[in-house]
């Protein structure tokens, strides 16, 4: 099965996206630049990772954010440091590296993916409802069996984001080259970009957790979504690393 359709409206976007860039003044790029970062988050690989690192964890908000924080740090920090030599020197990154830093990519999705399915089997989501005694509504609790939550530590988030960034920080680089005209304003959209690339990370992910965590969604979301989730990521992770 193929995914390919997931990135088809994204690339689409970013395509006309960059049409803006060409013949645009430096402050009109930076702040093309800025919203192509905000956006970023949205892409189709970044979404099923984010749900998969959100539910694997099951956290909060906050916590979500921390992560999706972390994981964004990661990402922009290796677009800098790989982005800005192939702007400098107008080269591109060696297709067997990128290529395996995809299928490392792949790989930490179907990991994240399994984890979900095999705690919400051991029934790690557990949904459970009681009456207040006083107000005579109901509320819900979530709790955590088969020990202590373990949460994934900023160390892992950042691991998974430098190799979310060595995959995708070739195209990124030389798509500014493309639409610049020089290298000095390729580098400072780049600069933008990478930061709020992070930022868009952190928000998508509490975003994501904040909705799922709603009393209404929350039941539906330990009963069907997390299983939905985890078989999705299974599938798109081993089509993403070229398993399947």
């Amino acid at each position: 099965m193929s995914f390919d359709f997931l990135f088809q409206p994204i690339e689409a976007l970013d395509a006309w996206i960059q049409s803006l860039f060409a013949g645009a003044s430096i402050w009109v790029a930076l702040l093309v630049a800025l919203v192509l970062g905000l956006r970023h988050a949205t892409d189709p690989d970044h979404m099923v990772a984010v749900t998969s690192l959100v539910a694997a964890d099951d956290r909060g908000p906050r916590d979500a954010v921390r992560l999706g924080g972390w994981w964004g740090l990661g990402h922009s920090v290796t677009l800098m440091l790989v982005g800005l030599p192939i702007i400098l020197f107008k080269s591109a990154l060696p297709t067997g590296l990128e290529s395996a830093a995809e299928k490392a990519v792949g790989i930490v999705i179907l990991v994240l993916a399994a984890r979900v399915i095999w705690k919400w089997m051991r029934g790690g989501y557990r949904v459970e409802r009681h009456r207040h005694p006083e107000r005579g509504h109901r509320h819900v609790h979530t709790h955590e069996h088969h020990g202590h939550r373990q949460v994934r530590s900023p160390r892992q988030a950042l691991a998974i984001g430098v190799l979310h960034g060595l995959a995708g920080s070739g195209a990124v680089a030389l798509l500014l080259i493309a639409a610049l005209p020089t290298q000095l304003e390729a580098a400072a959209a780049l600069a933008v970009f990478a930061p709020m690339s992070a930022l868009s990370m952190a928000l998508c992910s509490g975003a994501f957790a904040w909705i799922l965590t709603r009393p209404l969604v929350e039941p539906i979301y330990r009963t069907v979504l997390i299983p939905g989730f985890g078989a999705f990521g299974l599938m798109f992770g081993l089509w993403y690393a070229g398993l399947a």
